[in-house]
């Protein structure tokens, strides 16, 4: 169970049908409120009505403006942060989507995981979101306070171990690969795979200590919390 205030209002624009219910599938879930348009026609006022704290933008849009010109509009009635995804992943669009004020920048295609924890981190960052408490059978993960309870004891865990269980804790049930850690917990794109392998192995020795494990390995795929 996660607990928090209000759900952040996030407005995704995006032209692909499909990918469009699929986040908003999958944000909904992740306890967010979701506005899906699928053009840039109106945006402003759609702005203006929703209010959203978060704009994920698709850089290309076959009608209307597109994703950089949607992010002006923003700006010019918002201070909602910006993130970009696109198929197309050019130096030029990447200087472009910060030029205009991006936040952050996702080339397609990716894995809904890293997208919601990129989202939770740059509304973390723009205070627009209040850090939850996650409680799974007798883990309790506080993110505000950085404590990690089992079975009402304080668990002694680093600051790297806290972070790679909360980045798994958020999302119970979804399979997080070796890469997708190294980049959400480490910030490297390309790093010696080991080292999320020893920092598992002493959050297991920590965390995994009554009859019911919740850290577990899926061969060839990476780890997952479940319940």
């Amino acid at each position: 169970m996660t607990t928090g205030q209000s759900s952040p209002r996030i407005l995704v624009v995006e032209d692909d049908e499909s990918l469009a219910v699929a986040l908003r599938v999958g944000m909904r879930e992740a306890g967010y409120d979701v506005k899906v348009l699928h053009d840039g026609v109106g945006f402003s006022e759609f702005v203006t009505k929703f209010r959203p704290d978060l704009a994920l933008l698709d850089v290309s849009l076959p009608d209307g403006p597109n994703g950089f010109q949607l992010a002006r509009q923003l700006r010019a009635c918002s201070d909602a942060p910006i993130v970009f995804i696109t198929a197309f992943d050019s130096l030029d669009d990447r200087l472009t989507s910060f030029e205009v004020g991006a936040d952050d920048y996702l080339a397609k295609p990716f894995a809904l995981a890293e997208l919601l924890a990129r989202l939770r981190a740059v509304l973390r960052r723009a205070g627009r979101l209040v850090s939850p408490v996650v409680e799974i059978r007798d883990l309790v993960v506080d993110e505000q306070q950085k404590i990690v309870t089992k079975g009402g004891e304080v668990v002694a865990v680093t600051a790297t171990e806290f972070d790679l269980l909360w980045t798994l804790a958020r999302a119970p049930g979804v399979v997080f690969s070796k890469g997708q850690l190294l980049s959400l917990v480490w910030g490297f794109d390309q790093y010696d795979p080991n080292l999320v392998e020893v920092h598992m192995s002493s959050l297991r020795r920590k965390v995994d200590t009554g009859p019911v494990r919740l850290l577990h390995t899926v061969r060839g795929r990476g780890y997952v919390l479940r319940p």
